[in-house]
């Protein structure tokens, strides 16, 4: 069974920036991922941490899922590439929060013809610290400063130079298995979790294969649908088991690469935040 968007999603996702709550996955699927997201927590973090479904099965499946590349599809049309995946995690009552940015402004990509998907796998809520988005700030780039906060989930900090004003800002809220789909260029933050539960989720970005990377170095990505006849990225390849050995050394070059990307500049000036590590919301 196809679940696409309606033309009515789609034209809600150009004029917003952000389609949600959209389905993509039950809550008893949801739940098996938390589950095991919970029991690998202390070996997924840092650099494991980005772009983990190289290293792991399940969240291989999960990048590949079809409800979640149907509503995709939608969007950017048939030929996919996943270039990036990690986990977005905030204890219960942890300080964690992530400045107003756009997720374009260190990736290098061409095009803004990205879309994330950030996939619940427990409630994010305003309590729990939601994602906060305002709506149809998409069509443009606008200046960064890195601020380099410890608390923050950002690798460096970074925050749109413009004053955000609270009346424009949506919650962004899921219940488990639900996911959104924002744009690369839309501002989106988020706050601490003021809660008893931890948010989980997992947020995949997806590229349509015409998207190049405009930075000298070399970029990988992972063909998740369709075909790629451009070659701009050198494909990744999935794990065939858990932790393998290809897959380490796979996961390894491919991160290497992305974080070589997103730290061009900061490495110079001697500021990074491995511990959080983060590309994104």
């Amino acid at each position: 069974m196809s679940t696409s968007l309606t033309p009515e999603q789609v034209a809600r996702y150009r004029e917003d920036g952000i389609l949600h709550p959209v389905p993509a996955l039950s809550g008893d699927e949801a739940a098996v991922l938390r589950d095991r997201y919970l029991a690998n927590a202390s070996a997924i973090k840092g650099r494991t941490n980005q772009k983990p479904h190289l290293l792991y099965t399940w969240l291989d499946n999960l990048v590949r899922n079809a409800r979640i590349l149907d509503a995709v599809e939608s969007l950017h049309g048939p030929d996919l590439l996943c270039w990036g995946a990690q986990f977005f995690t905030k204890p219960a009552g942890d300080a964690a929060y992530v400045s107003w940015h756009q997720d374009a402004t260190y990736w290098g990509l061409s095009s803004p013809d990205v879309v994330t998907a950030w996939v619940a796998l427990t409630p994010s809520t305003v309590a729990s610290g939601c994602m906060q988005v305002v709506t149809g700030t998409q069509h443009e780039q606008v200046k960064h400063e890195d601020r380099f906060d410890d608390a923050n989930l950002l690798s460096r900090g970074q925050e749109v130079a413009v004053k955000v004003d609270p009346s424009t800002v949506v919650n962004v809220e899921l219940q488990p298995g639900q996911m959104s789909l924002h744009h690369v260029l839309l501002f989106h933050g988020s706050e601490l979790n003021r809660s008893d539960q931890p948010r989980i989720g997992f947020a995949i970005r997806y590229v349509p294969t015409h998207v190049r990377q405009l930075s000298p170095i070399r970029d990988s990505a992972l063909l998740v649908r369709g075909r790629d006849t451009y070659g701009h990225f050198d494909l990744e390849r999935s794990p065939v088991a858990d932790l393998d050995a290809a897959a380490l050394a796979s996961h390894a070059d491919a991160t290497d690469r992305q974080l070589r990307i997103l730290y061009a500049g900061a490495q110079a000036r001697g500021k990074l935040n491995p511990s959080r590590g983060s590309i994104d919301q």
